[in-house]
């Protein structure tokens, strides 16, 4: 895999009119390679899709395709010359052109438009669907003719704003892996924007994390699960509890279910307060522990069920067990800590935890 870099945003501020909705934002994209702008409602993720599109002008900062700046401020190359491709939320399929009509569209001054339209049906498995119309076709078969226009003229860069969000759960899983299969069949780079985590893992090479027009982290989905940088993204990704710590040592630290050692070194001074992050992986069933908690909520996953702890102190937690393993709400239960990856920050206190949304309750 090259990592030429096929788009690098530097310094990014951009906005509709003149309010800046997104201010410093640095991203960098390698070619072939799938990133994801994820995060929650209003913070900024489709606002940047649409600049690189070249529907908002850039504020502050550049935007560069390949090795063509496409804006800054005061210019904008026109989104048709941007060699940018782009799939919208619903679609925007023509109703009266055919499957194959729909795929041709983008492809009129192409030497040979029907074996491309061929191909990329092909792609897509929808061939035998060719001279069917839209509205005859479901909405995970209207989602792949909209995903094969877009990619029939082979642009440099896809951009797929919220592809799934009109379909039903497990459409939406199955489409994902889906769109991935078929991007990385062409070699195709893109940008996907979604506020589902699930579908960001599933499709991406890398994330990044949006909050209040600020990027947070981009880094690949282990990275942003086990080593977040901020406690944002440590609360949004996954499921997670903080608890108070006191740092003994870099890597070990003191708390209410004894002391935790990790696999990472924390410089500030021994003795500072600290909050640590739990996540439901890392709390396990262990009948003989003497670390005891009572069960306070259930929730059946299959293959696991997942727990909502309640320590001794009132502090809660959430444990992710073996199916077989079947607890019941009020029943108390040994466990331990098998936190690896001792994720840290300094402590804020509880009260500012929780207004940080780190405490989810998931299960029961």
């Amino acid at each position: 895999m090259s990592h030429e870099a096929v788009l690098q945003l530097r310094n990014l501020a951009c906005g509709y009119g003149d309010q800046q909705v997104v201010r410093q934002l640095n991203l960098h994209l390698n070619r072939g390679d799938i990133g994801c702008l994820l995060g929650p409602s209003g913070c900024g993720k489709t606002t940047t899709l649409r600049a690189i599109a070249g529907f908002e002008p850039v504020h502050e900062g550049e935007i560069q395709l390949a090795d063509q700046l496409i804006s800054r401020p005061g210019f904008a190359l026109a989104p048709e010359r941007r060699r940018i491709g782009m799939v919208f939320q619903d679609y925007a399929l023509f109703p009266h052109l055919t499957v194959a009509q729909n795929v041709a569209f983008g492809l009129r001054r192409h030497p040979q438009p029907d074996r491309v339209v061929a191909e990329m049906l092909e792609l897509v498995n929808l061939s035998p669907l060719a001279r069917r119309y839209p509205h005859e076709l479901s909405g995970g078969q209207q989602q792949r003719v909209a995903l094969a226009r877009a990619l029939a003229p082979e642009p440099e860069l896809l951009l797929l704003d919220e592809p799934f969000s009109n379909l039903d759960v497990e459409l939406r899983r199955r489409l994902s892996h889906e769109v991935r299969d078929i991007l990385k069949a062409r070699g195709t780079s893109a940008i996907l924007v979604t506020h589902d985590q699930e579908e960001a893992f599933a499709t991406s090479d890398h994330v990044g994390v949006f909050n209040d027009g600020r990027l947070e982290q981009w880094d690949t989905p282990y990275n942003l699960y086990h080593e977040p940088r901020t406690p944002f993204v440590a609360s949004f990704i996954g499921q997670g509890y903080f608890i108070r710590g006191q740092l003994l040592e870099p890597e070990t630290v003191q708390t209410e279910l004894g002391q935790l050692r990790g696999n990472r070194a924390y410089t500030w001074p021994a003795g500072s307060s600290v909050d640590v992050l739990l996540r439901p992986d890392d709390i396990v069933h262990s009948p003989q522990s003497p670390l005891r908690a009572s069960i306070v909520g259930k929730r059946f996953l299959g293959a696991s069920t997942l727990y909502r702890l309640r320590l001794p102190t009132g502090t809660e937690l959430e444990g992710i067990f073996p199916s077989h393993t079947d607890c019941q709400p009020g029943e108390t239960v040994g466990i331990a800590v098998a936190a690896e990856h001792l994720v840290c920050f300094p402590g804020q206190g509880s009260v500012a935890a929780q207004a940080a949304g780190v405490r989810r309750q998931s299960a029961g």
